[in-house]
C-alpha cells in the first residue's frame, strides 16, 4: 500500500452481450405467453439472488491488480480498469481498492463499478485516519478504541451497508501488521513486551492486534454481512525481524479468517534498497503464511517490483514470478499487482507500473496469457 509520502520501501510497499442476449429472449417469452406470462417473467428476474459465495479456483490463480486509483486507493474508475485490462491483454477477476476509516464510509459506488464490470473487489479495510501518512503512531483510530467500542456505530453502518451491496467481498483488515510504517502495527502497542510471564509466547502488540481484529470480524458477522471473505494480510518481511514480530504472531485465528494474504514486493526506491530475487522476497514468506492453517486459500494481495535496471532486470524479476506461479506455489488462489508509479520525498520516481519498459510488458502479457490463470470470479 502506497500512502502520499511515499515510504512503501520500508519492507512493504508499498457481460455485456449476455445481457443483450437476456433481453431478446424476455421479449420473445412476452410474445409466445402474453404480457401475464412477461410479467411473471419479470417478476421471476428480479426474485434472483445475487451472487451468492466467491469460491476459489481448485486449479488455477485468479488475475487481480490495484490500478492506481489515487492518494486514498479509493478513486475506482471504469476507465482505468478497462485501460489496464487492454494493456495486459486479460481480464482481471479481482480489482483491489481501498476503503480508509477517516473516510468514515462505505465505498459503495467503488463495489458496484468493480462488480458491474464482473470482477470481484478486494478492499483493503484502514483504521487509519487524516492524514494517510506512514510511520506515525496511532491516531483517533487506535487499537485501544476499537476496543472500548468507541467505533462500534461506525463498523456497525460499514456493515449494513456491505450486507446491502449483497455481492462478495474480500476484505483485507489492517494489512501490514508486522511493520512499523500503519498505525495499527503491534510495534506502536509494546512490541515485544510479555503479557504474562506464565504465558512468555504471548506479546502485548501482537495480542491487541489479534484482539481488535477478532472484535471487527466478529460484530460485521453479526450484523449479517455474510458475503464478506475477511483475509489475514501480513507483509513478508517482518520489521523488526523479532520473534514477537513474526508472521505467525499476529494471527487471530482460522474462525475469524477465510483466507490468507501477503504483500511481496521487489526493490521500489532508488535509494540504497538492494535489488532481491522473486524467490529471495517470496520462499521464507509463503512457507510462514501456510503454515498457519493447512487449508486456507492464499492470496498475493499485493506484489510488484520497480524499474531498476542499474540494480536488476524487472523483466527478468517478472519472468522468474510467472514461471513459479505454475507450480511452486500451489496455495497461491490469487494474485493482485500493485500497477503504480509516484514521486519520492527526494523527487526520485517509483515505477511499478508493468509498462515501465517495453520489455517488461511483454513478460507480463507472456505471462497473463498463461493457462493457469483463472479472469473470472467463479461464484456458487
Amino acid at each position: 500500500m502506497k500512502t502520499d509520502i511515499k515510504t512503501r520501501g520500508i519492507g512493504s510497499r508499498r457481460g455485456r452481450s449476455l445481457a443483450r442476449i437476456g433481453l431478446t429472449c424476455s421479449l420473445m417469452l412476452c410474445l409466445i405467453a402474453g404480457a401475464g406470462g412477461c410479467r411473471q417473467d419479470k417478476a421471476a428476474k428480479a426474485a434472483e439472488p445475487p451472487p451468492s459465495r466467491l469460491v476459489f479456483p481448485d486449479h488455477g490463480i485468479y488475475t487481480g491488480a490495484y490500478i492506481d486509483f489515487g492518494d486514498n486507493e479509493d478513486a475506482v474508475t471504469l476507465d482505468a480498469i478497462e485501460d489496464f485490462e487492454k494493456l495486459v491483454g486479460r481480464h482481471q477477476a479481482i480489482v483491489a481498492s481501498s476503503s480508509f476509516w477517516g473516510e468514515q464510509n462505505f465505498p459503495r459506488k467503488s463495489m458496484e463499478i468493480i462488480s458491474r464490470h464482473g470482477s470481484v473487489p478486494l478492499l483493503y479495510w484502514s483504521p487509519w485516519d487524516r492524514p494517510y501518512v506512514q510511520g506515525r503512531g496511532p491516531d483517533r483510530f487506535s487499537l485501544k478504541a476499537i476496543l472500548a467500542g468507541r467505533w462500534d456505530a461506525y463498523i456497525d453502518q460499514w456493515a449494513d451497508q456491505a450486507r446491502q451491496y449483497g455481492k462478495p467481498i474480500l476484505v483485507a483488515w489492517g494489512l501490514e501488521m508486522n511493520g512499523t510504517w500503519f498505525p495499527w502495527s503491534g510495534h506502536f502497542y509494546g512490541g515485544g513486551r510479555r503479557l504474562d510471564h506464565e504465558a512468555p509466547k504471548l506479546y502485548e502488540g501482537p495480542e491487541l492486534y489479534k484482539k481488535a481484529f477478532r472484535y471487527v470480524v466478529q460484530r460485521v458477522r453479526a450484523r449479517g454481512a455474510d458475503r464478506l471473505l475477511f483475509g489475514y494480510h501480513a507483509n513478508n518481511m517482518s520489521i523488526p525481524y523479532e520473534r514477537w514480530n513474526r508472521i505467525w504472531a499476529y494471527y487471530p485465528g482460522s474462525d475469524v479468517v477465510d483466507w490468507l494474504g501477503i504483500s511481496v514486493y521487489g526493490k521500489q526506491f532508488n535509494d540504497g534498497e538492494r535489488w532481491g530475487t522473486f524467490h529471495g522476497v517470496m520462499d521464507a514468506a509463503y512457507r510462514d503464511l501456510c503454515r498457519l492453517d493447512p487449508d486456507k486459500p492464499v492470496i498475493l494481495a499485493e506484489w510488484g517490483v520497480g524499474e531498476f535496471p542499474k540494480a536488476g532486470s524487472k523483466s527478468q524479476w517478472l519472468r522468474d514470478a510467472f514461471t513459479a506461479f505454475a507450480d511452486q506455489y500451489p496455495r497461491i488462489k490469487g494474485a493482485v499487482y500493485w500497477h503504480e508509479r509516484w514521486q519520492n520525498e527526494d523527487d526520485t520516481y517509483s515505477n511499478l507500473r508493468v509498462n515501465s519498459s517495453p520489455e517488461s510488458l511483454q513478460v507480463f502479457r507472456d505471462g497473463l496469457a498463461q493457462p493457469y490463470w483463472v479472469t473470472q470470479p467463479i461464484y456458487r
